[in-house]
């Protein structure tokens, strides 16, 4: 036998070891559950048999009698709560393999040649990372974590493992283990696949990525492991339960009592199950590096690379517009050209050219489009808090047009809400002096002490708070997302009034810029919203602004407005 299937048999009997671990934390669980009942039995007996007598006897056995089926009876509660209890799932689009049957054929292919069983389907995430995912938990069945939409093909009922004109191909299914017990064949988990690979990453590229995690099928197959893996997640759910919005008193109360039994367990087994699933990732990783490894070493260069674009994506271009109420329709699309960029100023990678020759993953895909349209909108509900579903007032927006209808309306709706803040602060004297100028507020703030501006930057944190709760979705119902609050997994922790002041300023002098000297409004890839003068992106602003915001020294920002030719005492049109 070779080293790599050594070192893929250890993990693998490791995992197993560390599988059964765990199950017996479980049958400790149920025999101190069923001590009392053993003892009531050894008394039942004994009196029976007239081995114990007299009325002392009989008042120990009624008491040991009534605690043991009081102790079933919280243990067979408890144990139905743990076992019905949901275990999160991750928010996903589903991929029908009417829609991708090149990339389910390229999955199967994978897993054919690592022998092992294959997934059972396919789902999207809008993150830079792919695992496998159980979904055969009972509450699961026909229904998702939250609303996203699944991706099917035009033509339910073509062939899914063939081309146009070629016979299809049916691969060979590796055997999967059967569980002594019922005899059924457990179902594969779930692979789940990050968006951004799809797009970022060539053919070859992704299937060496996700050798490692096809190949975890084979342990997940194994019995043991399953039962483990169960009873963790029925045990992890079952802590949450309690903190679920709009339980009443006592079903708090009873649920919390759940929940502090799981934790014990949890406690019990944790250990253990880390070790497991670090058994299953070795002999994953072992067996994966028969197939492609090569290549896996150059891809893993790209995932990173990947996930650098795509935090850059989200936090610089996604979130203004998300904030705005506009969805960007185009997301994992963006982050090639975000990574285009990224590479053309740094000069990350060598023979780039050569590689964007080959053929993108995404082209697996019988519609790109409407996959990263799913995705780009699950993104904005887990990463803002968006609607699940467009509507009036959360419109998709395509590239083209976000700098008209995304960047300009950004510093517009921040222009006037300063001048609005400004109002309410007493600085309207006259007409003039409360006109929306660039001079206004340059005059405001470097005839102010610090005092002063963080009074303004104060009013201005109150009124932004006020609209986005204003704005804000109520949580859904535990039915739909858990317990989890929205947005799941926010992307910047809350601005400082500070922070907010200078964005306000900064949109101030974008506006002049735009009305006095010609400027436009633009995207960059890296960075987000910009200022194009005579076609070339301005970023020499920013020291300027924070010059006035922090230091209140006009100086160095009315050089630079003379220096590009704009008029701060001109009125600038508001939303």
């Amino acid at each position: 036998m070779s080293d790599t299937g050594m070192g893929a048999e250890a993990g693998a009997q490791h995992a197993r070891s560390r599988a059964l671990a765990v199950l017996r934390v479980r049958s400790r669980a149920l025999a101190v559950a069923l001590l009392p009942t053993a003892a009531a039995v050894v008394l039942i007996v004994a009196a029976a048999q007239g081995r114990i007598e007299g009325s002392g006897w009989d008042a120990v056995c009624w008491a040991v009698t009534a605690a043991a089926l009081l102790v079933l009876l919280l243990a067979a509660a408890v144990g139905a709560v743990i076992v019905r209890a949901r275990p999160a799932l991750s928010p996903t689009v589903d991929l029908a393999e009417s829609s991708a049957p090149d990339l389910y054929r390229l999955v199967r292919d994978l897993a054919e040649r690592l022998d092992v069983p294959p997934p059972s389907a396919i789902a999207l995430t809008p993150d830079c990372d792919s695992w496998l995912e159980d979904r055969t938990h009972p509450a699961h069945a026909g229904r998702g974590p939250m609303p996203a939409r699944s991706i099917r093909g035009g033509d339910a009922g073509a062939d899914a493992g063939g081309d146009a004109g070629t016979a299809p191909r049916t691969p060979r299914t590796p055997r999967t283990p059967r569980t002594p017990r019922t005899g059924r064949a457990p179902v594969a988990p779930v692979l789940v696949i990050g968006s951004p690979f799809m797009w970022w990453m060539r053919v070859g590229e992704l299937r060496a990525i996700l050798a490692p995690v096809v190949a975890g099928t084979g342990p997940s197959a194994h019995p043991d492991i399953a039962a483990a893996r169960r009873f963790v997640r029925g045990l992890d759910a079952a802590v949450g339960l309690a903190a679920r919005p709009g339980l009443d008193p006592v079903r708090r109360l009873a649920l919390g009592f759940v929940a502090a039994i799981a934790r014990v367990l949890l406690r019990g087994c944790r250990v253990h199950a880390a070790e497991m699933e670090r058994g299953v990732a070795v002999a994953a990783s072992e067996r994966a590096q028969t197939v492609d490894y090569g290549v896996r070493i150059v891809a893993q260069e790209q995932v990173g690379l990947a996930y650098a674009g795509w935090d850059r994506l989200l936090t610089r271009v996604a979130l203004p517009a998300w904030r705005m109420g506009r969805w960007p329709a185009r997301l994992d699309a963006g982050v090639v050209s975000a990574l285009t960029e990224l590479s053309r100023r740094d000069r990350l990678a060598e023979g780039y050219t050569s590689r964007l020759g080959e053929r993108p993953a995404c082209d697996l895909l019988e519609e790109p489009g409407a996959a990263d349209e799913a995705t780009s909108l699950l993104a904005a509900r887990l990463f803002h808090g968006g609607p699940a579903e467009p509507g009036p007032n959360w419109a998709p927006v395509d590239w083209a047009a976000y700098p008209e209808e995304v960047v300009d309306r950004k510093w517009r709706s921040e222009a006037a809400r300063l001048h609005r803040v400004l109002d309410t602060l007493g600085e309207r004297r006259d007409a003039e002096s409360a006109a929306p100028t660039l001079a206004r507020v340059i005059d405001h703030l470097a005839g102010a002490d610090g005092e002063a501006a963080d009074r303004l930057a104060a009013r201005i944190a109150a009124e932004v708070a006020g609209e986005e709760a204003a704005s804000a979705r109520p949580a859904p119902g535990p039915e739909a997302w858990g317990v989890d609050a929205v947005p799941l997994l926010p992307l910047q922790p809350p601005r400082t009034g500070r922070e907010l002041l200078a964005d306000h300023v900064t949109a101030m002098v974008c506006c002049a810029a735009i009305d006095t000297a010609g400027a436009l409004p633009g995207l960059d890839w890296l960075d987000g919203p910009s200022l194009l003068i005579d076609e070339v992106r301005r970023s020499d602003l920013v020291s300027p602004v924070l010059a006035l915001v922090e230091e209140g020294d006009p100086d160095e920002l009315r050089d630079w407005l003379s220096s590009v030719g704009i008029r701060p005492e001109k009125p600038v049109r508001l939303v």
